[in-house]
Order: structure tokens, then C-alpha cells, then sequence
């Protein structure tokens, strides 16, 4: 396979202030020190003989998980270069010993708010609009620019740290200056990620704007035109619809996540606006009825699904059954305050938990392995990026989580796949790359001063809660 150099990262919000990401690996004992990530671009990285490797693509290993045991995996120029087994170190390459780890690609989260860390555990009596009344509007109204950064860059740790690499951030109505801080923490803390950034009647400039001068000339993002959907608002989704189409960008909207969304009709919206269709992206979608899930499959759209959050808000439960027998594209996603944690482990097992209790079937859709697929390459199918992201394929970008099972809440082993989904905690994920560059090594994110973000969070917080 060819390979060609990719370009530096650098940050070109650089004079909003934006913070370094530190690359690097403490020297291993009597050595010399490792190959570090730098300007230059990611070191070479040869993790050696893992005892489990999940590759998510049954063309480079065994079965619907694409499994590979005491297998390597080379990453190169930010793409996985190699699959396979004794694979050759070059001189210079950091080598990691991953025996008796799992390796796995990122996890993709493709619906979140990440500014919601500052309602972390809030109004947690009430439902759906509930808590958007009580929690939701009233702090958005009092966030500046400044804490902004501050609420984003906590939760983008706290997601990079628990293994998700991909993240879709679905983002309220907010200023210029607003959206360059929230971009400017996603960018720092090295996360690859989409902004779907929705304005009110006139804001097409201002999406327009932020695209091509804050997120086109960042290697890591992506944008999406976010939206919600109803039959009063019409002629806003088909003007939001054709601003998606003109930018390249899926439309991202939230449907029928409440049972009284009902009397918007959205899908019955979309459809007139011209907007349903593979460019579309659905977030909950709990209350689809037969005809409109029959719809969502022949029309290639797809769907975002929040399980924790829709427990939490008393929403209902999504199905998921129903739109896998259709062929319907399906996603996990963590939805912000709702879900209050960043823990992917958790998404899948009430994914799967939700299900088998609601049907009284432990053989119902999804699977273990089909979540794990889910909260793979089915989130990067979803959002358009599989050709990038999503299994461990040679060729594809270097989005890489390493789990040590040998922890109390893990071992002993008995199955490790069911283990990861059933078992699994943020604290099992012990190294993670994205686009090839180590961010977590040895348990703790690289050059990060969690203590410091944290601070600045409570800090901001504290502000936020004092203001009237």
C-alpha cells in the first residue's frame, strides 16, 4: 500500500488562545526515550502481539468482529498500515507491548452536547421538557464564550478519556465568538469530531462562516447543519435542508424523541421539505410508527440512539428490532446531560439491556457483537465517514483503543468480547489514538492537567449558577 505524508496539525484558532496539545511517552525503564508525536505529525506505532483484536471488518479477521488473536497493528502517517501478525518494527517505530490487551477502533459518538457537563446530574426528576425548561435553557442563556471552552473541553476529556474518538456535537444556537471557543476545546483536546450548528431564521451566513473559517482548515473536523423537525416550521427545514446540500453536510435533527412530539409530525416535515433521505441523520426517534421506520430504510436515513439519556428522561424505549429488520443505519450516542457520564460501556449495555427486558428475549437485536458494532463502524456508517473511520482496515485513519481486562471489574476471563460490552468501564481503556497521535497512554490522557480542567469547570460553574 502507498502511503503519503499527511499534514502537520496545528490549530488555526491559535490566536483565541488555544492550548497545545502535549504528545509523547515516558521513556521505558534503562532505554532511551520513545518515538513521540510532534508538529511533525504522530510517531510510527507498532502495537505488538495484542491478545484480542477487534478489527470490525470480516474481511481482516474472523467472523462479524473481524477478531484476530495475538495479532499486531501498525500505525503510520495517522492510518493503520498493517493488520497481521509479527509485524516488522522500523527503526525509530514506538513499540507497545499489547499482550493480553484488547485493541479495538474508537468508539464513535454520534449525538451529544457536550457543553451540557455544567447540568451534569441536574432536574433529575423531570422528563424530556422538564428538565429542557428547568436545566437546559435557563444555563445556555448564561454560559459566555469563555466557560463555554471551559464546559466543552471537561467533557471532551472525559469522553476522549473513556475511549470515544468520534464525537458529533449537536450545538444549540450560539454566537460566533461562542462557537470559535467550543470549537477551539474540541480541537484541543485532540478529539475527531462534528459540529452541528444550528442558528434560527438567518442564520445560514453565520453556519457558513463557521465552517469554512473554524472547521474547514481543521484536519480533525466536520460540520452538519442541525435542526429540529415540525410542520410549523416547514419552510425553515427545507431552507435548512438546502443550506446542507449546498455546504456537502448531512442534515442532524432531533425526532420524535417525546411521545408528544407526535403532533409535529416530523417525519411527515422532512419528507415535504425534501430532507429525508442518506443525508439526513435522526436523534432518538423513538416513536416511529411501521410506515414511517419503512420509510426511514427505503429512503437510506439514519439514526441516532441515546439509551441512557432516554431512560433518564423517561422517553420510552426506541426500536431498534423493527429498524434493524428494515436495514435502518443505527448509532449510539451519549446526549449530553442526560447521559451524564461519557461511558460508551454503559450506552451498549443498556442498548442491549433495554431491549431484551422490554421483549422478554435474550436473543433480540442487538446482539453483543451487533452493539459493539454499533458503537463502531455502525456510528461511522451513520454519519458518512466509514471510508475513514470505524474498523481497524489498513488504509483507514488511526482511531485506536487499547483495554486492559486485567482489573477487578473485568477478570478473570471468560469472554472477552461479552465481557467488553457487559463488563466494561472507562477505566479498562488504557491507551487511545486519534489520526495515529497517543492520547491516553498507561491509563492518563497525555499532557493533560486534569486537575486544572477540572478547576476551571467548577470555577465556571460557580459563575454560571451566580448569575441572574
Amino acid at each position: 500500500m502507498t502511503e503519503s505524508r499527511e499534514p502537520s496539525r496545528r490549530s488555526v484558532l491559535a490566536g483565541l488562545g488555544s492550548v497545545p496539545l502535549a504528545v509523547g511517552a515516558a521513556p521505558a525503564a534503562g532505554r532511551g526515550p520513545r518515538p513521540a508525536d510532534g508538529p511533525e505529525g504522530p510517531a510510527p506505532t507498532l502495537l505488538r502481539g495484542a491478545e484480542l483484536l477487534l478489527t470490525m471488518d470480516p474481511e481482516v479477521g474472523e467472523g462479524p468482529l473481524g477478531i484476530l488473536r495475538h495479532a499486531d497493528l501498525l500505525l503510520r502517517h495517522g492510518r493503520i498500515a498493517a493488520v497481521g501478525r509479527r509485524l516488522p518494527a522500523r527503526p525509530g517505530d514506538r513499540v507497545l507491548d499489547a499482550g493480553g490487551r484488547i485493541v479495538l477502533p474508537g468508539f464513535v459518538d454520534i449525538h451529544n452536547h457536550l457543553w451540557q457537563s455544567s447540568i451534569r446530574g441536574g432536574c433529575g426528576s423531570r422528563d424530556l421538557y422538564g428538565w429542557l425548561a428547568s436545566c437546559n435553557g435557563p444555563t445556555l442563556a448564561r454560559i459566555d464564550a469563555p466557560d463555554m471552552y471551559r464546559f466543552v473541553r471537561l467533557a471532551a476529556l472525559d469522553a476522549l478519556q473513556a475511549g470515544v474518538t468520534t464525537v458529533v456535537d449537536w450545538v444549540h444556537p450560539v454566537p460566533y465568538d461562542t462557537s470559535a471557543q467550543y470549537i477551539r476545546a474540541l480541537d484541543a483536546s485532540g478529539l475527531r469530531f462534528v459540529y452541528a450548528m444550528m442558528q434560527t431564521d438567518g442564520g445560514a451566513g453565520l453556519v457558513t462562516r463557521v465552517k469554512k473559517e473554524l472547521l474547514d482548515p481543521l484536519p480533525l473536523a466536520s460540520a452538519q447543519v442541525a435542526t429540529h423537525a415540525g410542520m410549523a416550521t416547514v419552510s425553515g427545514l427545507r431552507r435548512c435542508g438546502e443550506l446542507a446540500r449546498d455546504l456537502g453536510v448531512m442534515l442532524n435533527s432531533h425526532v420524535l424523541e417525546h411521545h408528544s412530539d407526535r403532533g409535529d409530525d416530523p417525519v411527515r416535515a422532512l419528507r415535504l421539505a425534501g430532507a429525508f433521505g442518506p443525508g439526513l441523520l435522526m436523534n432518538h426517534a423513538i416513536h416511529l410508527t411501521d410506515d414511517e421506520i419503512a420509510m426511514a430504510a427505503e429512503h437510506d436515513v439514519r439514526v441516532a440512539h441515546c439509551p441512557l439519556s432516554n431512560m433518564r428522561l423517561a422517553s420510552g424505549v426506541i426500536r431498534l428490532p423493527a429498524l434493524h429488520e428494515r436495514g435502518v443505519k443505527v448509532g449510539l450516542g451519549h446526549d449530553g446531560g442526560t447521559n451524564d457520564t461519557s461511558d460508551m460501556f454503559g450506552v451498549m449495555k443498556a442498548a442491549v439491556g433495554l431491549q431484551r427486558a422490554l421483549h422478554r428475549d435474550a436473543g433480540v437485536h442487538p446482539t453483543i457483537p451487533a452493539v459493539l458494532r454499533m458503537a463502531t463502524l455502525g456510528g461511522a456508517e451513520c454519519v458518512g465517514m466509514a471510508d475513514r473511520i470505524g474498523s481497524l482496515t489498513p488504509g483507514k485513519r488511526a482511531d485506536v483503543v487499547v483495554l486492559d481486562p486485567s482489573t477487578l471489574n473485568f477478570a478473570p476471563r471468560f469472554d472477552w468480547v461479552g465481557q467488553i460490552v457487559l463488563n466494561g468501564q472507562p477505566t479498562n481503556v488504557s491507551h487511545v489514538f486519534v489520526d495515529g497521535r497517543m492520547l491516553k497512554s498507561r491509563g492518563e490522557l497525555v499532557g493533560v492537567d486534569t486537575d486544572s480542567v477540572i478547576r476551571e469547570a467548577e470555577r465556571a460553574a460557580a459563575r454560571v449558577r451566580n448569575t441572574t
